[in-house]
């Protein structure tokens, strides 16, 4: 189902688009990409939104920061210093996270209007970001499809091409909370990742890719999530032509339980400790497939370049169970 959602100052209208399958129910907006809610149920089969949203588009436009829900790019996550190297020449961004540039930079894809095509059991997304947009090369055709599959999971589907060469890094910014409400950090979390990337105070990676064995960063054993992460964690797997299963949550509680399979080789835990209101601290854990944070100055990170006649594809489906 498709409706108008509401209107941007400049007149400019955002859809919603509601998916239902298998007990399961998302709500998708044109701006942004946003999943706004998901709605599931519990092992008493009492349905409920496990993500962070907000029941008005001028919520979004008030509290942009969160990301909540969001389709980030054209570089999810981090680069240092807002400027990077491509093919001898350097190119600098717009900075938005201190001096550094953070999902895309000022105005980047989490805050633009997508155009929405029906697709079966969901929806695409698609726009044309320009040559020069936020201070990144090329023109990027990109596109987002989210379906519901048969078992109620939603899968989001990322392509793009190019025609110039251009670094291009997305994911979905979905903070989750499997209660409903309060606090997520006494979630389980398990995560195949046998190592992570340390960061600097400006939650740049160093370029170490350390082992978590003794660590607070160890997850591949189910435990509390706790607080005090927004780290990227190197998946066991790789880059993988197939999503493959590399994360569950689980609440107690409640009984549900999200899975995340994965193209990507590395996942940002994010536990919200700096989330605002009408939110506290810790409402919420993204779980960001991606590629690493500033990959494209780090050439031993897996790469982020994306040249003409390439394309770039990138999957993640969130299962939902009870346990």
């Amino acid at each position: 189902m498709n409706e108008l959602f509401g209107t941007l100052s400049d007149g400019t209208p955002v859809h919603r688009w509601t998916l239902e399958r298998a007990g399961v129910r998302v709500r998708i907006l044109s701006y942004g990409g946003i999943v706004q809610s998901v709605e599931v149920p519990d092992r008493d089969g009492r349905a409920g939104n496990v993500v962070l949203g907000f029941p008005d588009l001028d919520g979004y436009l008030t509290h942009p920061d969160p990301y909540l829900g969001a389709l980030v790019g054209r570089y999810a996550n981090r680069i240092a210093g807002a400027r990077f190297p491509l093919d001898g020449r350097t190119y600098a961004l717009e900075p938005n996270d201190g001096p550094n540039a953070l999902h895309g930079g000022v105005r980047g894809f989490d805050k633009r209007v997508w155009e929405g095509t029906p697709v079966e059991h969901g929806v695409r997304l698609a726009r044309v970001s320009p040559h020069g947009e936020e201070g990144f090369p090329g023109r990027l055709e990109v596109s987002a499809t989210y379906t519901l599959q048969e078992s109620g999971a939603l899968r989001i589907a990322y392509q793009a091409v190019t025609d110039a060469p251009t670094v291009v890094n997305l994911t979905n910014h979905s903070y989750f909370n499997l209660a409903g409400s309060g606090d997520a950090g006494g979630h389980e979390l398990w995560l195949a990742a046998s190592r992570y990337t340390p960061v600097d105070a400006d939650l740049i990676p160093t370029g170490g890719l350390d082992d978590v064995t003794g660590t607070r960063f160890d997850f591949r054993e189910a435990r509390k999530v706790g607080a005090g992460y927004d780290h990227n964690f190197v998946l066991d797997k790789g880059v993988t032509d197939a999503p493959a299963e590399v994360a569950e949550l689980h609440d107690p509680a409640s009984g549900r339980v999200l899975t995340v399979a994965t193209t990507e080789p590395g996942l940002q835990l994010y536990t919200a400790d700096h989330l605002g209101e009408p939110f506290a601290p810790g409402d919420g854990i993204a779980l960001e497939t991606q590629r690493f944070p500033d990959s494209p100055n780090r050439p031993e990170f897996p790469g982020t370049v994306l040249r003409p006649g390439e394309v770039y594809c990138s999957e993640t489906v969130y299962g939902f169970g009870i346990r």
